[in-house]
């Protein structure tokens, strides 16, 4: 199918139209022989975009095509094609890492080096401030083997009672990636963690895997991967004042179902995407995975760019999806009609609007992770307790994601506050003094782990899992949200639209 990004002509391809953004309890698109959709929504009026091309085309290819053939050396990569690919940086951390060099060293020696060791970043951030035992010892086993191989990027932490006394300790490994210049358009990210597809953001390959596959490339610095068909989402249309980009990844999870791009690529396009700053594109990509995706991909522009200036010098080459390029399905959406989402238990998928749960009593409220722990997601939850000028209802706990995260929370104005920073605006609001950045209680943890659900509590969480355990207590119960509405439900004691508090 010839794709581009404006409204496809009609074909065979397109059987019929639907409007899947005017209510988020519309059934699911139709499905047809071919296994192709078209989720169409009448998107606004485009004039006509450039072709995204790079260089002569031989053959039309996805950006993820075009990347995992130069990473092979390749003229092409096609769907189903499994190529070895060439992996720019992996990326572990303290759950996976010791597991990945026992490996490591079973298979390629006790005495074996890694392939590059400036190509490997190894970053402690899950079970960090704990009194577990066996917690502390994984970051010990990181610690001594990056002194063993010289390992260059190794964020370590070693005292753990004032995370500030340690210049090179980071945080959630997603964010730090970003942070510290390790994202770059057009290379292979590859890490032991399932959201290492947020990397995608920055227009490159970005993918979890397993220890056994990452043991594999420390030693050998590639990786036999299968090339995945791709899905085009065309986001169109102004971004409401109420919405952020965790509603429109909610929206598109509860469009196609946890298991709707099941090792497939989502490519984001349009010129809603096209507004979004990194922190918000990084959001996107960030929960792909949770519908199965092998990666999340967004053409990379002048706001990329603009990110990288002070954050890396390592030359990098942007590739862009051709306009003959083949997507296996096209979804678009009409941003203007949409409504603050959130994804009730157990599933990411199972969405509503958070106006239709406003009878759901909560518990508590969290703001943090990979996902909804970033700057821009703390500023935008104090936007809203600053146009409340209320306090919350129910204890509401913060965990910034990285030590900058941190920093900025406690210096940075908050825009129309008059000078006031996102924690003097929390601590006015009644919530918990924000955390030591880490991943905390996104994913459990041991039991001392600061926020975790030790009860069957009700949350309202801006993380981006809500499976029976995941924060804790298995009768817990995950609300999954936009920091607009965790902070919104946060000073009512129930599941609220954050239109209550912003209009």
């Amino acid at each position: 199918m010839a794709s581009s990004l404006v409204p496809p002509p009609t074909t065979s391809f397109f059987h019929t139209k639907k409007d899947l953004s005017l209510s988020a309890s519309s059934q699911r698109c139709q499905k047809h022989a071919s296994r192709r959709v078209s989720c169409s929504i009448a998107a606004p009026q485009q004039t006509q975009r450039q072709p995204s091309t790079t260089g002569s085309v031989k053959t039309a290819m996805t950006m993820t095509e075009k990347i995992l053939a130069r990473a092979a050396e390749k003229e092409k990569a096609t769907p189903g094609d499994n190529i070895w690919v060439n992996v720019d940086v992996l990326m572990t951390h303290d759950v996976c890492g010791p597991g990945s060099i026992g490996i490591f060293k079973k298979e390629f020696g006790e005495d074996a080096k890694v392939w590059d060791r400036e190509k490997l970043v190894i970053i402690p951030d899950h079970y960090i401030f704990t009194s577990d035992e066996r917690a502390n010892r994984n970051v010990d086993i990181l610690r001594d083997f990056c002194q063993e191989q010289n390992i260059k990027y190794f964020y370590d932490i070693k005292d753990l009672s004032n995370f500030k006394v340690n210049p090179d300790y980071k945080g959630v490994c997603h964010v730090a990636l970003a942070q510290e210049g390790h994202c770059r358009p057009g290379e292979v990210l590859l890490g032991t963690d399932s959201h290492t597809c947020t990397a995608g953001a920055f227009g490159q390959f970005a993918t979890g895997i397993g220890n056994t596959d990452a043991g594999f490339v420390l030693g050998a610095g590639k990786l036999l991967l299968k090339v995945p068909p791709t899905l085009r989402f065309v986001l169109d249309g102004e971004m409401p004042s109420y919405l952020l980009a965790k509603d429109l990844i909610l929206q598109i999870i509860g469009e196609i179902s946890v298991a709707g791009a099941t090792y497939k690529s989502m490519e984001f396009v349009g010129s809603t995407v096209e507004s979004l700053t990194m922190e918000e594109r990084m959001t996107l990509c960030n929960m792909v995975v949770e519908a199965g995706g092998k990666n999340g991909v967004i053409p990379p522009d002048n706001v990329t760019y603009k990110y990288l200036e002070d954050k890396t010098s390592v030359p990098y080459e942007p590739v862009y999806s051709d306009q003959q390029a083949s997507f296996l399905s096209e979804y678009r959406f009409d941003v203007t009609k949409l409504e603050p989402l959130v994804a009730k238990p157990h599933s990411p998928d199972n969405r509503a609007l958070a106006r239709e749960c406003k009878d759901v009593k909560i518990n508590r409220v969290y703001i943090g992770s990979c996902t909804g722990g970033k700057t821009e997601d703390f500023m935008a939850a104090a936007k809203v307790f600053l146009a409340s000028g209320k306090k919350v209802k129910v204890p509401t706990f913060l965990v910034p994601a990285t030590q900058k995260v941190w920093m900025d929370v406690y210096s940075l104005p908050v825009p129309g506050s008059g000078g006031k920073t996102c924690s003097q605006i929390f601590e006015e609001a009644g919530c918990d003094t924000p955390a030591s950045p880490s991943c905390g209680a996104c994913l459990g943890g041991p039991k001392d782990t600061y926020a975790r659900m030790n009860e069957p509590q009700v949350c309202v969480s801006t993380t981006n899992r809500n499976f029976p355990g995941r924060m804790g207590h298995r009768e817990g119960e995950i609300y999954l949200a936009s920091p607009y509405t965790a902070a919104a439900s946060a000073l009512t004691g129930y599941v609220t639209d954050p239109r209550e508090f912003l209009q």
